[in-house]
């Protein structure tokens, strides 16, 4: 009986479940979470030394292992026979773990003073199961098993990669259909003896509800599944066939935890740097799923014990590359991770990567619930997996910085907008080439009454035109930064439809650490009454008519704004 309850209470210490929390794993108390019993170490009193060992694996030493007492900063690395010596006080035994690069983290228990320890290391596998079946546990599917032990969980229920399959912006666009389901006739061609067909502008005469990838490719499914549904994707022969309408179970999570944590490499160009054009997505993953009775996470610890191994590369931009560069019909469209790559944050030495930003540390000390049995660690090795995107308006709000000046000169007040990119480190705005900035800056008299503008630029068209109380902007003071795209056939611009051949009309976004200078004259009050100065800059999804034809509802973001306030003699 007492072997029988060992056994019960053994299984159910193994019962948490992985998440996208910093580690696809769930600490159970530490005896339970070795691959194998640990070896039986001598433990007389604790006191202030060392503890020597070997690292081995089944071929023999394994040097350059690093050697770590858990959760903790005390470490070293194993010399070319193996061997290790930490230095360190205890007053109770400790558990000392060991890593190397395509192992398994082994671990055992030690004390100061005790006889030399051994820890054998296992090799994960290298293969690749195509046909694995997503992670469940406990009836809770997907990355729901995780919610029990991770505090990650939530985060990552809030953040945009667990919307990727279902982000009703992303189907709208692939249907052509607005939010209500009506969709836009298809696409109608015109024929051409020296090109064959090609395509035209919508009917005028016929509702229309935007564009879709689905009205101009109907017998397709495009590659947008590689992205937005990898787990779908991924399946073989899965990657250009994989519909998002027809996403089932795990794959409408997508971008969900255990895929994340099941990537173990990574494919770029060494010529460029960045993944190759014809590869997005999935196509650019190593993933690593298992065979019956295997398992293997990758994680940001090299002292994690169950079926877990580190990999730097999870805190590298690298590791966010294959989702956010993208070319199409040889225009690049997205394109974060190259303009990083160009900016001088990607130094090594001095630069910060993707996720400084979009994974600040947690503000918690442990990646598994206490008691769960999670340890507490370095908080700044904690990392918030809310990942805030452009739907985030305090990192939007920490983009830039914009400065206004403002003078009277005679009859006219000039007024001066610098926006400088000094906090991101790719453009702004960046990937979807829809969003864009706009700058309104209004001068007013002492009744609140417009000043005209005399000299300076305007808001363009696609800012809208109609009422400027309900976000029509056209005409007005200011300027917008965008990367416009004009379909090559159709000329339609702005677009979003870059599924279809487009060039880039223009593009006036901010590099990183590019400065904007815009000027503007009004014409002063002949009264002599104050002016009051306002500038606004604003982040925008997507150009208005396309929102209007979509029925997205998604209000504009303020970025920055100043007000100044002139009296005559100013």
């Amino acid at each position: 009986m007492t072997y029988l309850l060992s056994r019960i209470l053994r299984l159910a210490l193994y019962g948490c479940a992985l998440t996208l929390g910093v580690l696809l794993i769930c600490y159970a108390p530490e005896s339970a979470l070795s691959l194998t019993p640990p070896p039986t170490a001598t433990r007389p009193p604790s006191v202030a030394g060392t503890i020597k060992g070997v690292v081995y694996d089944a071929e023999g030493p394994v040097a350059g292992a690093v050697v770590r007492v858990r959760a903790t900063d005390n470490k070293t690395t194993t010399a070319a026979d193996g061997s290790f010596t930490l230095s360190l006080t205890a007053t109770t035994p400790v558990s000392v773990t060991a890593w190397a690069e395509g192992y398994f983290v082994g671990w055992t228990s030690a004390a100061p003073g005790t006889e030399p320890i051994t820890i054998t290391l296992k090799p994960y596998y290298t293969t690749d199961n195509p046909d694995y079946t997503w992670f469940s546990m406990e009836g809770a599917e997907g990355s729901k098993s995780c919610g029990h032990c991770m505090p990650a969980y939530p985060e990552w229920q809030a953040d945009a990669h667990s919307q990727s399959a279902v982000n009703p912006r992303f189907l709208t666009m692939y249907n052509g259909t607005d939010v209500h389901g009506n969709q836009s006739p298809p696409t109608r061609y015109g024929y051409s003896r020296d090109y064959g067909s090609f395509p035209l502008r919508p009917d005028p005469n016929r509702p229309y509800y935007g564009p879709g990838y689905k009205l101009d490719f109907p017998n397709t499914a495009g590659n947008c599944a590689t992205c937005h549904v990898p787990a779908a994707a991924a399946k073989p022969g899965r990657a250009y066939a994989a519909d998002p309408n027809q996403a089932s179970g795990i794959e409408t999570e997508g971008v969900f935890c255990e895929f994340c944590h099941k990537i173990g490499d990574v494919t770029l160009d060494p010529t460029t740097g960045l993944p190759y054009p014809n590869m997005p997505g999935v196509l650019s993953l190593r993933l690593y799923r298992p065979e019956e009775g295997q398992q293997l996470f990758f994680g940001n610890f090299d002292d994690v014990t169950r079926r877990v191994s580190y990999l730097p590369l999870e805190e590298e931009s690298a590791f966010c590359a294959p989702c956010h560069f993208g070319m199409f019909w040889d225009t690049v469209i997205y394109n974060s991770f190259g303009e990083w790559l160009d900016s001088p944050y990607s130094d090594p030495e001095t630069g910060q990567t993707c996720q400084d930003c979009h994974m600040p540390v947690a503000g918690y000390d442990y990646f598994v619930f206490p008691e769960k049995g999670g340890l507490h660690r370095d908080p700044n090795r904690i990392f918030s997996h809310k990942m805030p995107g452009a739907s985030d308006e305090e990192l939007l709000q920490n983009a830039v910085t914009m400065t206004t000046t403002a003078r009277l000169e005679g009859d006219t007040v000039v007024v001066q907008v610098d926006i400088t990119n000094d906090k991101t480190g790719h453009h702004v705005p960046t990937d979807s080439p829809l969003r864009h900035l706009i700058l309104l800056v209004r001068a007013t008299d002492g009744r609140g009454r417009a000043l005209p503008l005399r000299d300076g630029p305007t808001v363009p068209e696609w800012g809208g035109v109609g009422d400027p109380e309900r976000g029509y902007y056209a005409g007005l003071p200011g300027k917008a930064f965008a990367k416009v795209l004009r379909e090559l056939w159709t000329e339609v611009s702005p677009t979003g439809a870059y599924w279809n051949p487009t060039r880039v009309l223009e593009d006036n976004r901010l590099a990183a650490f590019a400065t904007d200078t815009s000027t503007y004259t009004f014409a002063a009050p002949n009264d002599g009454s104050k002016v009051t100065v306002e500038a606004t800059l604003l982040f925008r999804r997507a150009f208005k008519e396309l929102m209007d034809q979509k029925g997205w509802d998604v209000p504009d973001i303020v970025m920055e704004q100043e007000v100044i306030t002139l009296s005559a003699g100013q």
